[in-house]
């Protein structure tokens, strides 16, 4: 019911008390917002392509008020981390490789507590599946929001165009993607449309490409995922982009939790507080815990 009744809001406004900063990372300054007591148990939120921390709005004061620290930030060349990107790095190198977000995260792991809850969002669920995998003792617990449930090409399961995502280069791809974001294919309400054609006027298009084309090499880290003793999540929406079957299949493989919601892609827009419900039992089975 409360999910239900979320007006049309203005997603540049966080709650009250949010701070805002910018974290210097590997790959230049990253925009990251945190809210909560600075005492409490730390969950990060970490956005997907074209996405950024503003997607965790409505589920930023829910974890606050429940006695956590939550934080999030732009991923390296999307919305307000526009200026971050491989040219920053040393050496330079060409592209906004997959080294490149996944050292950006670790670094924010790296400055705050020791364990944190991490949810990855689309992906940057990858993203935390590898981050958990190379510094596991970062991780007190793994939530994978609208991965791609698939290794390899992970567009080739999506509903109705997935037989010819193979056809398309990663620019075609994201080309693709960006039109039918801009052209509200999924119906979102107009405040968050017009949020979001805001957030496309900073964001690095080349990064975009980038993230595309990581996403076309998805790594085959399952059996690894399933060994770690992590508590895990995969949560969806039932109208997601990959058939619920997928998802479902990829929650078995990796020893997870299995959640469902009625929605699309985006649960952390529209069921904030269902995710967040399913998210806080998970952290119950940690320890790690107001």
């Amino acid at each position: 019911m409360l999910d239900e009744a979320i007006p049309d809001l203005d997603w540049r406004a966080f709650a009250p008390g949010t701070e805002r900063s910018s974290f210097d990372a590997p790959s230049g300054a990253l925009a990251r917002v945190a809210l909560g007591p600075v005492d409490g148990p730390r969950v990060v939120l970490v956005p997907g392509a074209t996405g950024s921390k503003e997607d965790f709005v409505l589920m930023m004061p829910l974890f606050a008020a429940a006695g956590y620290r939550v934080e999030s930030y732009d991923l390296a060349g999307q919305y307000e981390s526009w200026a971050a990107g491989p040219w920053n790095l040393d050496p330079a190198r060409t592209s906004y490789d997959e080294r490149l977000f996944l050292d950006d995260l670790l670094a924010v792991l790296d400055d705050g507590a020791p364990r944190a809850h991490v949810l990855g969002y689309s992906f940057a669920a990858t993203l935390a599946e590898l981050a958990l995998l190379v510094r596991p003792d970062r991780f007190a617990s793994l939530t994978l929001l609208s991965a791609p449930p698939e290794p390899g090409q992970a567009f080739r399961g999506v509903k109705r165009i997935g037989p010819i995502s193979g056809l398309t280069s990663p620019r075609q791809g994201a080309a693709l993607m960006l039109w039918g974001i801009r052209n509200n294919l999924n119906r979102v309400p107009p405040r968050r449309l017009a949020f979001v054609r805001e957030r496309f006027a900073l964001t690095r298009r080349e990064s975009v490409d980038d993230i595309i084309a990581l996403m076309m090499q998805t790594p085959d880290v399952r059996t690894e995922l399933l060994a770690s003793p992590v508590p895990k999540l995969v949560a969806v929406g039932e109208h997601d982009l990959w058939p619920r079957e997928l998802h479902e299949r990829f929650a078995r493989e990796i020893g997870a939790r299995f959640t469902v919601y009625p929605t699309g892609h985006s649960p952390c827009e529209t069921a904030p507080h269902q995710l967040v419900r399913d998210m806080t039992a998970l952290f119950d089975e940690t320890g790690v815990t107001p």
